[in-house]
């Protein structure tokens, strides 16, 4: 599977938090994430960081 950049909002939508948050989060925790979009390295990083979100645990 192939991932793709996602935005900030994206990824706090996964949280289900808002994107300041989110912000504020990665800050608070000193993760070496850059402006713009989140690569997927970048998404990694935030979710080993703040576990998986809420709906990436959810089984289909």
């Amino acid at each position: 599977m192939v991932q793709k950049a996602k935005t900030r909002q994206q990824i706090a939508n996964e949280y289900g938090i808002s994107a300041k948050t989110l912000s504020r989060w990665i800050k608070n925790r000193n993760l070496p994430i850059d402006n713009g979009l989140l690569t997927p390295i970048e998404q990694k990083i935030i979710y080993e960081a703040l576990g998986l979100p809420p709906i990436a645990n959810k089984k289909v």
